[in-house]
């Protein structure tokens, strides 16, 4: 059993088949699908899946927890199976490609007090940018 479907299992998700598939759809390393690229390869497994089904699952995992919500650039939502371990993204500017890293020490405590302005912060979203190692032989060829 997948990490992401052990983690729905233990919410009392109900898993039915179209949950199954778009949960094993998302699982994995560096997964960061759009929600038609989700329902593409969702509908490869199981032909009869609507797109309606996928985005009201990706949105119950979202509310659940345990699948997150990404946006870069004005691009289309991603879908990240990577919620329990804290992580920033790295995006390639010209394709879009993410990819997950774990930098060492802590975005909250790198913003300096003076910075804060009274604010209480909780959370930090960082995001490196630069060209993935496609982009990147395309720009020197």
């Amino acid at each position: 059993m997948s990490d992401l479907l052990g983690r729905l299992r233990g919410q009392g998700w109900r898993l039915t088949a179209q949950r199954r598939v778009v949960a094993e759809v998302l699982d994995g390393d560096h997964v960061h699908l759009t929600a038609d690229e989700v329902h593409a390869r969702a509908a490869q497994l199981l032909p009869e899946i609507s797109r309606a089904t996928v985005y009201n699952t990706l949105g119950e995992m979202v509310s659940l927890g345990e699948v997150l919500e990404v946006s870069t650039d004005g691009r289309a939502k991603r879908y990240d199976p990577n919620a329990r371990r804290p992580h920033q993204h790295l995006v390639c500017s010209v394709c879009g490609t993410i990819r997950d890293v774990h930098p060492t020490g802590s975005p909250l405590a790198d913003l300096p007090p003076a910075e804060r302005y009274g604010f209480t912060v909780t959370d930090a979203e960082i995001i490196y940018r630069g060209l993935c190692p496609a982009c990147s032989g395309r720009a020197r060829g």
